[in-house]
């Protein structure tokens, strides 16, 4: 599966240009882990580097402007780093898989002459076989929505570009190039990184929302709000039920004082999750559920996905949960995004260092605001005090809460 190595954003919100992870110009840092987790006083900008992901996926699934304009974003000029007139730009170093060689994905947004956002800039890089240095070589370049493609996967890597280049000019300036060339057989390349970034996925998750009342129906992915757990499970006791019975049971077992989980299909077509304690006669409802329980249990759903996405976006988990529950959540993730093939790569925020305890110092960025009100990240393995601290057996989270990791102080 599709692994993001690196990333780059420039004149976001807060995140003037911050860069984590490897890119195609800086090979001597190290990439991006399968789980990575990003710390941050409030106000540092976790949420804004959270919403930068889900805009680069706006951008693909709605065209620019009505990302600029959705989420709550206010347009354009509200996202775009105070002070700077510069487009904002996205660079996304990833490999399709360990052994293949990586590709380099740049997205530029500006302001037409209409004042509205348009896709200035685009394309997809990537070095020839065999070749380890140089710049590498686009097979996707516009700019304005007119330039260059390669097709087919072997073009540029036989020396034949030339011959095999085609000029392209498109006619709608908001939406991205990939997503218009990636539907195309020719330009497989393209249709990868396309369906790569089609298949992130962001958790918006809501309580309030996971106790309404689904109509029934299976559902082979959970939302983004988490409003259809009752519908994904439905899906899983159909598709998959020995996998499920399995899922529950373990599921089950880690959400204290619940014994077992099923659904139950009312008259009217309706789904309900029932939850059996221990302590109780009759089952509870989802409804009667606490917050901290159906967040457990949605994250832990979530990680029993047949085929999950390749890229999971999680913002904040410990909201309303147990603080002896974190650390188990987060090896949890761990556990989902390393332990077999074709697993998912996580990217979580949070602020909570019963959370972070359970983790390496290369699995943690850390993001503060400089003296100009713009945001900074540094990786916590990148601090020779606190590794030496963690030598002596001390946890990540509790040199986090002394202020260790705050490089600006």
């Amino acid at each position: 599966m599709a692994r993001i190595e690196g990333i780059r954003i420039q004149n976001y919100r807060v995140l003037r240009d911050v860069t984590l992870g490897k890119l195609s110009h800086t090979q001597n840092i190290d990439p991006l882990t399968p789980l990575t987790v990003v710390i941050g006083q409030n106000g540092a900008g976790k949420t804004t580097l959270f919403d930068a992901f889900g805009f680069v996926s706006d951008c693909l699934n709605s065209g620019v402007e009505a990302a600029c304009d959705m989420q709550q974003r206010g347009g354009f000029e509200r996202l775009r780093s105070r002070g700077s007139s510069d487009p904002i730009r996205f660079e996304i170093y990833y490999r399709e898989a360990t052994l293949e060689r990586p590709i380099t994905y740049e997205l530029s947004i500006g302001l037409d002459e209409s004042g509205r956002p348009y896709v200035g800039a685009e394309s997809l890089r990537q070095r020839r076989k065999g070749e380890k240095h140089g710049r590498p070589y686009p097979f996707l370049r516009l700019e304005r929505g007119q330039g260059t493609v390669w097709a087919g996967t072997e073009a540029v890597d036989s020396g034949t570009e030339d011959s095999a280049s085609q000029s392209v000019e498109l006619t709608d300036l908001r939406q991205l190039g990939i997503g218009t060339l990636g539907t195309l057989r020719e330009h497989p390349r393209i249709a990868q990184f396309r369906d790569f970034l089609k298949g992130w996925y962001l958790s918006y998750f809501a309580p309030d929302s996971a106790r309404s009342l689904p109509t029934a129906g299976p559902q082979r992915h959970l939302n983004v709000h988490g409003d259809n757990m009752a519908n994904v499970v439905q899906f899983m006791e159909r598709d998959h039920p020995a996998r499920l019975k399995q899922a529950l049971a373990r599921i089950a077992a880690k959400i204290p004082g619940v014994e077992r989980i099923e659904t139950k299909v009312t008259d009217d077509k309706r789904v309900l999750l029932r939850f059996n304690d221990g302590s109780f006669r009759e089952p509870f409802l989802s409804q009667q559920m606490s917050d901290g329980t159906l967040k457990m249990f949605a994250y832990l759903l979530m990680l029993e996905d047949p085929s999950p996405p390749p890229f999971i976006c999680i913002e904040e988990p410990e909201n309303g949960l147990y603080h002896k529950l974190l650390s188990a959540l987060a090896l949890e993730f761990r556990s989902h995004s390393t332990g077999r093939k074709g697993a998912p790569q996580m990217f979580v925020t949070t602020h909570q260092p019963y959370f972070v305890d359970a983790l390496s110092p290369t699995e943690v960025w850390v993001l503060q605001k400089d003296r100009n009100g713009f945001a900074s990240v540094h990786r916590a393995s990148d601090i020779k005090l606190v590794m030496n601290l963690m030598k002596e057996g001390l946890k990540l989270g509790g040199l986090w809460f002394s202020d260790y990791l705050d490089r600006l102080r």
